[in-house]
């Protein structure tokens, strides 16, 4: 098994092709934001997208919605594989949409600002099937270009690897330092979208087949059970639907 690797903020066929180009195992779509992202995108557009994606790729959507009702209306309209919860909600709306998942695979963010996000993704880990781990500003709670401590998140890594729960790694990854990242946290996945962007904000291709291909060439620090695969869930590029 190697670390999989997600390109997020994909918001035009462009960026998909280069995704999937690239080798990424899964693509994100954000949609139903409540703080600023240049890549959000309406439910119908993030739709299409969705349809227009290989069956071997997984298509996560990332949403900052608070209601668990919304949330699982907007992943049935956009028609994702993964839910990752990525706004400020509570413990009981987590529950709820992973109760009610039908087959999609549910990752919670957690925002590293301190030692405290350890605790926070252990009470939060019981009921999700993946940890994400990603930076945050006051305005923004993703896509923020900026690293966090990875000591903190190796410390997370090693925690829920415990109860066989895998971590993601995001927040300020980049072509050139994914390989250090992946040395230090030792995550089940990586996720990039600002680091391999060009300047108009478009996915470029050589940056995302340089994070893939190093992402690729590692394995997972800590062994964790992969979940039972749900759909195009968790599976390994490669996969049938």
């Amino acid at each position: 098994m190697t670390v999989r690797a997600k390109v997020c903020g994909i918001r035009s066929a462009a960026d998909l092709e280069t995704a999937v180009s690239a080798g990424a195992d899964a693509v994100g779509f954000i949609s139903g934001t409540t703080h600023f992202s240049e890549d959000a995108l309406t439910a119908e557009a993030a739709a299409w997208l969705s349809e227009s994606t290989p069956s071997f790729v997984n298509r996560v959507l990332v949403t900052h919605l608070e209601e668990a009702h919304a949330i699982l209306e907007l992943a049935d309209r956009i028609g994702a594989d993964t839910i990752q919860v990525h706004g400020l909600v509570d413990t009981p709306t987590l529950r709820a949409v992973h109760a009610a998942a039908r087959g999609r695979t549910i990752v919670r963010a957690v925002h590293v600002t301190g030692a405290d996000a350890v605790a926070r993704a252990l009470d939060i880990a019981v009921d999700c099937d993946a940890v994400l781990l990603d930076s945050r500003t006051t305005d923004r709670l993703g896509g923020t270009g900026r690293t966090h401590d990875w000591a903190v998140s190796a410390r997370i890594v090693r925690e829920l690897a415990l109860i066989g729960r895998p971590v993601i790694l995001a927040g300020g990854l980049t072509a050139d330092n994914v390989d250090e990242a992946i040395e230090a946290v030792r995550p089940f996945g990586v996720d990039v979208n600002s680091g391999v962007e060009t300047e108009t904000g478009d996915k470029d291709f050589a940056a995302c087949a340089a994070f893939v291909k190093t992402a690729h060439e590692h394995e997972p620090g800590y062994p964790v059970p992969v979940p039972r695969p749900r759909g195009r869930g968790l599976q390994p590029s490669g996969s049938p639907r």
